[in-house]
């Protein structure tokens, strides 16, 4: 009846069979026992345990105290958690694991609520810079300031005159430059447009500061790249970063060769403790080397899958990016930009289905998610893939009818539930009542036969991966507003939210088998926390407390008392 609800029956019948292992691999001394504990398994044949059973990295046995304590050996370890909730290590199905790494050098511009304030931190910086050095920061929106337009440059180059400063805002779809900045990079009046991008200009032409999808590129290749050893102290930061918030893996949207390279050298090494699903950046290059090479899936010890690919469709709705049928509500001149032409989209995947790799789309205005449906759709009937999950990452505004063709194609919508918290407040101004509908819309998706994996598009959103499972079954944002939700009857179950970031993050990347829940056979990720989210009021889920991250049965992570 639903397309892809239905694929997920073999993971039941999967769940069976490892339940029937042998019965001496049963009986094999445990590593780790846990008990007391309320365990929630995701797993539909057992969704709630007591205990359970580490051996070798994978769950040997989940069940009451009595059958995981018959596991113990010598050797053993038994952690009495005295009630507490376990659930299955988060999974981020959407965010930028480089990005994030990067940014935590960076400016944190991420809650100003002012242009004042932004250019109050840089300057902060500056003064500790060597001047000429570049300066990046990452995080303004001008949504939240007194003045929700735009920002210009001037104020910025009068402020920091002696290092050229790139700011990008906050959906990474737009970049704020001061005019040393724009002498680095060469950028003039007579700098042309690029395709999928957008200079800012005054009257008279002139580049007001503000650089928007494609043409952020045009600054970009003046700032220098991090070298190798800077990248892998980033990787390993933010690492850790997830490691504090519960998330054992993330699906990376984007990462260039040279960065997916460093990170397989690091999971060979047993230096990338995660489960890191990268998405190729849509570099030719690339994907010529990687569709040669084919998909690899669960490397050096299920630590890295490099089968899918990251393609582009529009920009953000923030920044006035996002493909529209219609114009913007409060700029009827401006439908968006298409990033990609769809042709492009198409051609890509046909080459990945032909290669066996999955394609993942941005998408976020009405108008682009259509083009990635049809363009998926032409290649699939040109090169017909039954399993192809093929996703589109965002799939924020629909139209209604386009929501019954995800399941239709069977194509996956990777959400981010906190962005919905973040752009409500404004999204209306910008779509008008009406496409408000089909914004955000989780329920109208599922109840369509889809499902939706979760995640924060980090380091747009913050990294906790609890700010979206409030989002997804509160529709509010962390002061519990507005009472009664933004369009509630989006809303999803807690069941739901809880597969959300754990079992469908891992059917979304051909990670079923190996991730998702807390079954036998299956990794032994899993997060211990201090409150049960899945029965506390509402209200205080965002005051839930990762006590300890566990990778592979071993703790990554221990909260300090």
């Amino acid at each position: 009846m639903l397309r892809l609800l239905s694929r997920l029956a073999p993971l039941l019948l999967a769940a069976t069979a490892r339940a029937q292992a042998p019965a001496a691999a049963a009986a094999a001394p445990a590593d780790l026992v846990v008990t007391n504990a309320r365990i929630y398994t995701v797993d539909g044949s057992r969704p709630l345990a007591a205990a359970m059973a580490i051996r070798g990295g994978r769950v040997q046995f989940v069940g009451d105290a009595r059958g995981a304590l018959a596991l113990k050996g010598n050797a053993t370890r038994v952690l009495d958690l005295g009630g507490r909730a376990v659930i299955p290590g988060m999974v981020d199905a959407h965010g930028h694991l480089s990005g994030l790494g990067l940014g935590l050098r960076n400016v944190d511009l991420v809650g100003t609520t002012s242009y004042d304030s932004v250019i109050a931190r840089v300057a902060a910086r500056a003064r500790t810079t060597p001047k000429g050095q570049w300066i990046v920061g990452r995080g303004w929106d001008q949504n939240d300031w007194g003045d929700t337009r735009f920002p210009t440059h001037e104020a910025l180059s009068r402020a920091v005159p002696d290092h050229p400063v790139y700011l990008e805002r906050v959906d990474g779809h737009a970049g704020l430059v001061n005019a040393a900045g724009m002498r680095a990079a060469n950028i003039t009046r007579e700098t042309k447009d690029p395709e999928g991008g957008r200079l800012e200009r005054t009257s008279d032409g002139t580049p007001t500061g503000v650089f928007v999808d494609r043409a952020q590129g045009l600054v970009e290749r003046a700032i220098p790249n991090a070298t190798r050893e800077q990248l892998r102290d980033a990787l390993r930061a933010a690492t850790r970063e997830l490691h504090r918030y519960g998330l054992v893996g993330v699906h990376s949207a984007g990462e260039s060769r040279s960065t997916i390279e460093l990170m397989e050298e690091m999971a060979q090494k047993g230096e990338l403790d995660l489960r890191a699903n990268v998405m190729i950046s849509d570099d030719s290059a690339a994907l010529v080397h990687y569709f040669a090479r084919g998909p690899r899936r669960a490397l050096h010890d299920g630590r890295l899958w490099v089968s899918s690919v990251k393609l582009y469709a529009d920009g953000a709705l923030g920044s006035r990016g996002a493909a529209l049928l219609e114009p913007y509500a409060d700029d009827p001149n401006n439908n968006g930009l298409l990033v990609s032409a769809p042709a492009h989209i198409q051609e890509v995947a046909v080459r990945a289905l032909r290669a066996g790799f999955q394609v993942n789309t941005h998408a976020i205005g009405d108008r682009g998610n259509r083009l990635v449906l049809d363009a998926y759709e032409t290649a699939l009937r040109q090169v017909p893939v039954a399993d192809h999950r093929f996703r589109v990452e965002h799939a924020q505004i629909l139209h209604h009818e386009d929501v019954p063709r995800f399941a239709a194609l069977g194509v996956i919508p990777s959400m981010q539930a906190s962005h919905q918290t973040s752009d409500m407040y404004w999204a209306g101004n910008r779509l008008g009542t009406g496409r408000l509908l089909g914004a955000y819309a989780w329920r109208a998706l599922l109840d369509a036969g889809s499902i939706v994996p979760n995640g924060s598009d980090f380091p747009v959103e913050l990294v906790n991966p609890l700010i979206s499972f409030h989002a997804s079954v509160s529709r509010q944002d962390a002061r519990n507003w507005p009472i009664g939700g933004w369009y509630p009857e989006q809303r999803m179950t807690r069941d739901e939210a809880l597969k959300s970031m754990t079992l469908w993050p891992a059917f979304a990347a051909f990670q079923e088998q190996e991730l998702g829940s807390l079954a036998p056979g299956k990794r032994a990720d899993f997060v211990v926390l201090d409150r049960d989210i899945m029965r506390v009021p509402a209200e205080e889920i965002l005051g839930t407390r990762v006590l300890a991250t566990y990778f592979g049965g071993k703790a990554v992570y221990e909260a300090t008392p």
